[in-house]
Parts: structure tokens; C-alpha cells; sequence
């Protein structure tokens, strides 16, 4: 598994927004890349040094479209917090 396979996206939400200011970042993640995996990611592709990763699962919801019913994808997120003087210029727009 390549660096660039673990990080699938960053998610851009409301709350994601409001852990960027405390210096946490959310990514959409491999659901088989383990901590140790998804920091050195970062650390190789953003050139940053992460100080903790935290990994959840997010359950699909359930969806209906006309007649059926069925539910969203699973996936894999982990919250990367950073020190104080170091950022991701790819969330910061620069």
C-alpha cells in the first residue's frame, strides 16, 4: 500500500472546520491502513510532523431511492492532530 492510497480525501465539513483551528485534520482514509500507517502518510506527503492520529469507523446510513432501500458506503476516518506551528497548506487554500 502506497502513501498516496492511504489518504483518499480530506473531508471538508463543518466540524472538520472547527478541528482545523485546534490544529486537527480529517482525512477519508484506506479502511485497512492501521495509525502507524496513516501518520507516516501524512507525514510523508504534507512534510509535517503529527503528534497523534485517531481512527473511527463511520457506519453507512440507510437510504431509499423509489422502491428500495439500502444503505451507504462504510468508511474509514482519522482526525491527525499537529503542533501549534505546523499546518497543511492543502486545507489552508495556499
Amino acid at each position: 500500500m502506497t502513501y498516496e492510497n492511504i489518504l483518499i480525501e480530506p473531508v471538508l465539513s463543518e466540524k472538520a472546520n472547527i478541528l482545523r483551528e485546534e490544529g486537527k485534520y480529517v482525512f477519508k482514509v484506506d479502511p485497512a491502513a492501521t495509525k502507524i500507517q496513516i501518520k507516516e502518510a501524512v507525514r510523508r506527503l504534507f512534510n509535517v510532523h503529527p503528534i497523534s492520529c485517531t481512527t473511527m469507523v463511520v457506519g453507512g446510513k440507510p437510504k431509499r431511492q423509489r422502491y428500495r432501500s439500502g444503505y451507504t458506503s462504510t468508511w474509514k476516518k482519522a482526525i491527525i492532530r499537529l503542533p501549534k506551528d505546523e499546518k497543511i497548506s492543502l486545507f489552508e487554500g495556499v
